[in-house]
C-alpha cells in the first residue's frame, strides 16, 4: 500500500478555486529528500506532511516544489480540514500543530476554520510589502518576475484597498521559492492584517486575494497573534506508490 495524498482547495467554498494543497498523514517521518521529491511531483504551492505526536498534537511540515517552508496558512487550513473530515481528530476538537514557526492552532467555526498564527512585523526581512492605489490596479498588475527573483525578500506581497465589502486585497509572488504567484496565501495576513488594522482602526477585517483562482479570508488581530479564517473543499484523493 502506498501513502494517501489528498488535495484540498483552501480559502474557498468552491472546488477548483482558492489554493490547492496536498496533505499526507504519516505514521513516521520519512527522509527530508523524499518529502521534497513528493512536493516537487505534486507541483503545488505547498504539500503538507502530518505526524501525530504522543501528546495528541500534530507535527506539521510544509514543502514548496523547491524548499521547505517556515510558515504556510493554506496548507495548515487544508490539514485541519482533512484531519476532521477523515476522523483523524474528533470534529469540533481544537487542533495544535508544532511547526518551524512555533505552535499553531486551528478550530472549527461553523463552515469556517479559524487558524491561530503569530503576527509578523512589517519589516520581516523574508517578505516585502508593496502597495497599489486600488483593487482594479492590483488585478491588472503584471509583475516583472525577473525583478522579483532578484528581490532580497523570499516573497513579495502586493496589497490595495478592497471593494465589495472587503477591507483590503492582495496578491502574492514567490518565484524565489518556486511559487510564481500563490493563489491564496493565509500566512500573508500575519503581515498584512496588522498593517490594515492599524490603518483602518479596526481589528476584524475581510480580505480577498485577487489571483486568478481567488481566495477569501476573515482576519482578526489579537495582540501578537492573528486569527485567519477560511473555508476548504476536498477535491482529490490519490495513492502514492513511490517508496520512501
Amino acid at each position: 500500500m502506498g501513502r494517501q495524498l489528498v488535495t484540498v482547495d483552501a480559502f474557498t467554498d468552491q472546488p477548483f478555486a482558492g489554493n490547492p494543497a496536498a496533505v499526507c498523514v504519516l505514521d513516521a517521518y520519512p527522509a527530508d529528500d523524499w518529502m521534497q521529491a513528493v512536493a516537487r511531483e505534486m507541483n503545488l504551492s505547498e504539500t503538507a506532511f502530518l505526524l501525530r505526536r504522543d501528546d495528541g498534537d500534530w507535527d506539521l511540515r510544509w514543502f514548496s516544489p523547491t524548499v521547505e517552508i517556515d510558515l504556510c496558512g493554506h496548507a495548515t487550513l487544508a490539514s485541519a480540514h482533512l484531519l476532521w473530515q477523515d476522523g483523524h481528530a474528533a470534529k469540533g476538537d481544537p487542533l495544535q500543530f508544532h511547526t518551524r514557526s512555533g505552535v499553531l492552532g486551528a478550530q472549527p467555526d461553523g463552515d469556517w476554520i479559524e487558524l491561530d498564527f503569530p503576527a509578523a512585523p512589517a519589516d520581516d526581512p523574508l517578505v516585502e510589502v508593496r502597495e497599489l492605489p486600488s483593487e482594479d490596479e492590483l488585478r491588472a498588475f503584471k509583475p516583472d518576475m525577473a525583478e522579483l527573483e532578484q528581490a532580497s525578500a523570499r516573497v513579495v506581497y502586493y496589497t490595495a484597498p478592497g471593494n465589495d465589502g472587503f477591507d483590503y486585497t492582495d496578491r502574492v509572488f514567490g518565484p524565489k521559492v518556486g511559487i510564481p504567484e500563490d493563489p491564496a496565501t493565509g500566512s500573508a495576513h500575519c503581515t498584512l492584517a496588522p498593517i490594515w488594522a492599524g490603518r483602518l482602526g479596526k481589528n476584524e477585517l475581510m480580505a480577498r486575494q485577487v489571483s486568478a483562482r481567488g481566495g477569501v479570508f476573515r482576519v482578526r488581530v489579537e495582540g501578537d497573534r492573528v486569527k485567519i479564517a477560511g473555508q476548504a473543499v476536498t477535491v482529490l484523493r490519490a495513492e502514492l506508490q513511490a517508496a520512501t
